[in-house]
């Protein structure tokens, strides 16, 4: 067969077949750029095998069996795992860095917490602390500050009342 009639028979396959080799090849890779690659791949196949073509089927099925066969042998390949595991890096990594971003900036606003907190008097302070970040009951304040129950809802609410304005101020009470 002679170059002119291969180049029409591929131009014509192309025009007729490329976008449902590239939809086809997208089923199997997930991934438009790559697709078009191995439909590239499978045209420049044909050309190259033309004049091995029995004609036994049409032109569309063997195209499909090649460009099956070329994103078969593709997703086996070294290079298919390697994308696919620095996808999978990138992508981990782009998590864990906003992960430890968030950590940061909740370490951060603890921090500045703890320190208003620790900034009120220490009536309000004692009983916030035990409340809040000890998670102790009303009760098992009042046993172990010796402070009557009824004194210690009184002195977290003013706590809090108190509190309130400081983490106002520090931009931090509209975050919790």
């Amino acid at each position: 067969m002679d170059k002119k009639k291969r180049d029409d028979i591929l131009d014509q396959a192309m025009g007729d077949y490329g976008d449902e080799l590239v939809r086809l090849a997208y089923t199997y890779v997930k991934e438009e750029h790559m697709a078009k690659d191995l439909a590239q791949n499978a045209f420049v196949k044909c050309y190259n095998q033309l004049e091995h073509f029995r004609k036994e089927s049409e032109l569309r099925t063997w195209l499909y069996r090649i460009t099956i066969n070329e994103c078969k042998d593709y997703l086996k390949s070294w290079k298919c795992k390697k994308v696919q595991l620095v996808h999978y890096i990138q992508e981990n990594a782009q998590k864990y860095q906003k992960s430890l971003d968030q950590k940061v900036v909740q370490n951060s606003v603890n921090q500045e917490i703890k320190e208003i907190v620790f900034s009120l008097p220490t009536k309000y302070k004692e009983i916030i602390y035990l409340y809040y970040y000890l998670s102790l009951t009303i009760d098992e304040i009042s046993e172990v500050t010796g402070v009557n129950a009824n004194t210690v809802k009184t002195r977290l609410r003013r706590g809090k009342k108190v509190l309130k304005p400081m983490m106002e101020e520090a931009e931090i009470y509209g975050s919790h």
